[in-house]
């Protein structure tokens, strides 16, 4: 059988509440459980809440203002890796390789990197880039899609305009 609530149950309750503690943990330092908690609280005029959604509200905020830095932070080093990776198409690198009858490794000094070897880098670079710009956008990037597509619009009226006028025969009528 459970064991009675008393009036000190009753009083560390309204203690623990009054600092702030959490039903959860107002159960753990009076070793009851949290309903019994809750009930206690309930029996109190007025009743005694542990409506967090403030506390709740702010720590979201805190965590996505935490996540918008990390972003920031992160697309700022992917742009360091861009930069770093772009300056590498025209260093000089070497190469090497196992090969020969007896797999011995040989290797050779270039001037820069073989075109094969640079069209990886530029697409390596082009990532970092674009994974950079989706993290943390160019100031005024948020409307370029709008400003493409009315260019767009305006580049298919001039081209119908250009046909509607040589289907006229031209200016002066024909």
């Amino acid at each position: 059988m459970a064991r009675p609530i008393t009036d000190d149950d009753r009083e560390q309750v309204r203690t623990l509440h009054a600092q702030g503690k959490s039903r959860n943990e107002i159960a753990r330092i009076i070793r009851r459980s949290p309903s019994t908690v809750s009930k206690i609280a309930a029996a109190f005029e007025p009743p005694l809440i542990f409506d967090r959604a403030g506390e709740v509200a702010v720590a979201t905020e805190v965590r996505r203002a935490d996540l918008a830095a990390r972003r920031a932070q992160l697309a700022e080093q992917l742009h360091d890796d861009a930069e770093r990776l772009r300056a590498q198409l025209w260093e000089p690198c070497t190469i090497g390789a196992f090969g020969g009858k007896d797999n011995v490794w040989t290797d050779t000094h270039l001037a820069k990197p073989t075109f094969g070897d640079q069209r990886q880098i530029i697409a390596a670079t082009g990532t970092a880039i674009e994974k950079s710009l989706k993290l943390a956008p160019a100031a005024g990037s948020e409307g370029a899609e709008q400003v493409r597509s009315m260019l767009g619009a305006l580049g298919d009226a001039l081209t119908r305009a250009a046909g509607d006028d040589a289907d006229d025969g031209g200016a002066d009528g024909g």
